[in-house]
């Protein structure tokens, strides 16, 4: 907006204000109960108010729709703040636009506070905002009247004056906040109520625009996608799609769908609209002092009726299996079922039925010794123990191709300008000797999956979120430990400014590991060489930020296969040993007879 434009706006709301004031200084004035009509004869002029589109031109006003809303009556004189407190969040709200302004989660900390859903930039936040209009509207700030009909229940309400061919009209914007005491949704109801002065609800294409934003919380330095991310989501006949969105569009979504939803890592907004058709858009548009904001819109479309009532439902919680489910088995006080929130939860794809049971077994053992440092290492344990007679099977047969080497290479020298010829003649080693080159990998490729499950449990898993290993070392498993933290100076490249211990230990494990299972037939592979010294090098820069309870599980990994491989040699050692100390027959010389 150039800078004439908001002087002229300003100046008129000087105007107005003035008016309104010497207004209520001559004639008594009276606040309309909530739902009433406002009298025609108490309506100002008109203010004639256009909105500002992405490029600065002033909207058109469509012939069918009015101009947009101006305040109709003097506004309170000062701003209201209320807070509804439940035993699961505390809620501050503001009558500035009737929006709020904080969301707190009692039961989940960030530092020394509670975790706030409603993160703000460099200025105060305001969420769930309602702007007359389209996309680019003004949200508006005006001063509402506040009413409080229970304690967990808060009303904002004042009235609007309106011009809609050539004709003046008035109308009331209601916004009620109804929370529950032991859940994470809330119910807000939107009403707009032109009684006879308003034929229909229609503002540049809109008759309101609900917004939330600038994101949700908690407090994050930066979005990596891996291991803190923002992904946005819609559900719709029984699939979620991911919507994919960027700082230069929003992403508009015109089809109806079950719920939209914004969500983190462990925490997550799910928008359940009514059945009106609504437009739905994300927007990652920049906000100053907030890396990577994520907002969500529902645009209502046009009512042709004076009066017209939304209601919508939002979650605003934890991202977890047990306070999502209730809202499918119907265990709610909205009575919802088979919602299926449990979507919005990260999974490892087709691999998610392992994960699962991986997530059983970690719960159990935290059940066993309350310690998911503990219950991580036993789960470890674990697994390394069912996947032993693979691990073992895998062992044997890489030494088993160590002893068919000499033979295998003479083959290749042999046969090395006739291919063909060569694959024959190893098929026919192979077969002769009873070996299948696949039996070394299979076993490998089957705990793959398995690997990949368990990353994505470590890195993902609400509970681990705040759980302690070692009091002092290792606070949060769901974070990077720190030994000492020299910020704000940074190593240069790597941009690190905390010292950790995992990394080396990782590092150390992982080296290691590779020179205890490297076969002797590998020592001069400078190929393999790489795998076993330079690869964990790599991954040591890749994993120094990653979650401790992810280092806490590779690391134990790495140390158990040690321990396996060391007891498998010993075996497959004490195995050869009666067959080298049985003496080969010694075949006496045939002795000559005599004639």
């Amino acid at each position: 907006m150039e800078k004439r434009t908001l002087l002229a706006v300003v100046l008129s709301i000087v105007v107005i204000s003035v008016f309104y004031f010497i207004q209520g200084m001559t004639m008594q004035s009276k606040a309309l109960e909530p739902g009433t009509p406002a009298e025609a004869t108490q309506a100002p002029p008109p203010a004639a108010v256009t909105t500002a589109l992405q490029g600065g031109e002033a909207a058109e006003t469509p012939s069918k729709s009015a101009a947009l809303p101006d305040v109709a009556e003097e506004a309170p004189p000062v701003e209201q703040r209320v807070t509804i407190e439940t035993p699961l969040v505390v809620v501050a709200l503001t009558n500035a636009g009737g929006d709020v302004v904080s969301y707190k989660l009692k039961e989940h900390k960030d530092k020394d506070d509670f975790v706030e859903m409603v993160l703000p930039g460099e200025k105060e936040s305001h969420a769930f905002t309602i702007a007359f209009g389209g996309l680019n509207a003004e949200p508006v700030t005006s001063f509402f009247y506040v009413n409080t009909p229970s304690e967990y229940s808060v009303e904002f309400y004042r009235d609007f004056a309106v011009s809609l061919n050539g004709e003046d009209g008035r109308f009331r914007l209601t916004k009620r906040y109804d929370f529950r005491p032991d859940e994470y949704m809330f119910e807000l109801t939107i009403s707009l109520d032109g009684g006879y002065s308003v034929s229909s609800l229609n503002f540049s294409g809109a008759a309101y625009t609900l917004g939330f934003g600038p994101q949700i919380g908690p407090k994050f330095e930066k979005l990596d996608q891996r291991y803190d991310y923002r992904q946005y989501y819609t559900f719709a006949n029984g699939k979620r799609k991911q919507e994919k969105v960027t700082e230069n569009a929003p992403a508009l979504i015109d089809a109806r769908v079950s719920w939209a939803a914004i969500a983190g890592k462990y925490f997550t907004f799910i928008a359940v609209p009514d059945a009106t058709q609504y437009q739905l858009a994300f927007s990652a548009k920049p906000e100053p002092g907030l890396p990577s904001p994520s907002r969500f819109y529902m645009i209502r479309p046009p009512s042709n009726s004076s009066r017209t009532t939304d209601t919508y439902r939002f979650y605003l919680g934890p991202k977890n299996q047990k306070a999502l489910a209730v809202y499918d088995n119907g265990d709610n006080s909205f009575k919802l079922r088979d919602m299926q929130f449990i979507k919005v939860l990260t999974t490892s794809g087709i691999l998610a039925p392992v994960e699962a049971v991986l997530k059983w077994l970690l719960v159990i053992f935290y059940h066993i010794v309350p310690n998911y440092g503990v219950a991580i290492i036993l789960l470890t344990l674990l697994v390394k123990i069912l996947m032993f007679p693979l691990t073992k099977k895998g062992s044997e047969s890489t030494l088993r191709m160590q002893a068919l080497s000499p033979k295998i290479k003479e083959i290749q020298d042999k046969y090395k300008d006739n291919p063909t010829k060569m694959n024959s003649e190893m098929a026919e080693l192979y077969k002769k000797e009873g070996y299948n080159p696949l039996s070394g990998c299979l076993p490998l490729l089957l705990q793959f999956p398995l690997f990949i499950a368990m990353y994505n449990l470590f890195n993902n898993h609400f509970d681990l979120r705040g759980a302690m290993f070692i009091p002092g070392w290792i606070p949060d498993l769901s974070l990077p430990e720190v030994v000492w933290s020299f910020a704000p100076f940074q190593i240069p490249l790597v941009g690190w400014s905390d010292l950790r211990l995992l990394p080396f230990m990782y590092l150390g494990s992982q080296l290691l590991y590779g020179k205890v299972t490297q076969t002797p037939d590998q020592k001069g592979n400078a190929q393999m060489k790489m795998m076993l010294y330079v690869m964990p090098i790599v991954f040591f820069f890749i994993l120094y930020n990653v979650p401790s309870g992810l280092l806490l599980y590779w690391i134990m990994s790495n140390l158990l296969t040690m321990v396996q491989q060391v007891a498998i040699n010993k075996y497959i050692a004490r195995k050869k040993a009666p067959a080298a100390a049985v003496p080969e027959p010694v075949i006496a010389p045939r002795r000559k007879r005599k004639r």
